[in-house]
């Protein structure tokens, strides 16, 4: 990937998660203390249930190596702002789920590496051909992720009128410029995009289902309120495919690890109007 679209693609994931700041405060930190229970859960589901399922898939369902590698690399990037407004709009506990963003983007600064290089060996049967450098991955991680965050979260703080009425420009121009990074990808790998996007279609489709139904499924098992597993089935099942995009381009630096990301940020709207549609509808199963 040339050094322009690189650029661009950082500067994408950078505004999206400075939105994310925007909409941040203190006190969606604090819930961590005031609800445990149902943030426990919800990291379980990000944190060690959806990298277990991605192992999973690429063992059993035969694919590229690329293909693979990306879906690991999604498998290491639970949550995103796209997961916050699915939950509100399928009537789930908004303020958990903006939470669950929060507190996993932060923990997965730390995850990713490792998440990511025990995919990588077991792709390679065990030894991998290569591997994140863990501090090195921190510390572009923090910058791209945390930082514009925190900067988002200070401006709310201090001057939260603008704050929101930036909001919404900014999830509007994110959109726009992940839109045309899913484009120029596919573009990019255009000789091999039909045997990608039918390889990469069925196993990130199965990943988001499965992820979906298992963060529903502990939820239930903790006998959390409906609003709260909708939440934590949403934060379980959509996962950061800007982020994982941006690692397998930039850190990686092989746009062809990105195909299954950028197929998967295409699918997760799919499913996820489909959780908006049946969600609200489930009461008597809570």
């Amino acid at each position: 990937m040339d050094n322009i679209s690189t650029l661009i693609l950082a500067a994408s994931l950078i505004i999206i998660m400075y939105g994310m700041g925007l909409s941040l405060v203190a006190n969606d930190f604090k819930r961590i203390i005031s609800f445990p229970k149902s943030i426990l859960v919800g990291l379980v589901s990000q944190l060690l249930m959806l990298p277990l399922i991605g192992f999973a898939l690429i063992s059993v369902i035969p694919v590229d190596p690329a293909i693979a590698v990306g879906v690991i690399i999604l498998a290491a990037c639970p949550g995103g702002p796209t997961s916050n407004l699915i939950t509100h709009l399928a009537k789930g506990d908004t303020a958990l789920s903006v939470s669950l963003t929060a507190l996993s983007s932060i923990i997965t600064v730390f995850t990713i590496p490792v998440v990511v290089n025990i995919g990588l060996s077991l792709i390679g049967g065990g030894k991998a051909d290569f591997s994140l450098n863990i501090m090195e991955t921190i510390t572009q991680t923090t910058a791209i992720v945390i930082v514009p965050v925190l900067l988002g979260m200070f401006l709310r703080a201090t001057k939260s009128a603008f704050a929101k009425v930036m909001a919404t420009p900014v999830r509007i121009a994110s959109g726009i410029v992940l839109a045309l990074v899913i484009v120029g990808l596919i573009f990019k790998e255009k000789d091999h995009v039909y045997n990608y996007f039918e390889q990469a279609g069925v196993i990130t489709l199965f990943l988001n289902i499965a992820t979906l139904l298992v963060g529903w499924g502990l939820a239930s098992l903790a006998k959390l309120p409906q609003a709260q597993r909708i939440s934590i089935a949403v934060e379980g099942g959509i996962q950061n495919g800007t982020l994982a995009i941006t690692i397998a381009t930039v850190l990686l630096g092989n746009t062809a690890y990105a195909i299954a990301p950028a197929i998967y940020s295409l699918l997760m709207f799919l499913t996820g109007a489909v959780v908006i549609r049946i969600a609200p509808r489930t009461k008597h199963f809570a």
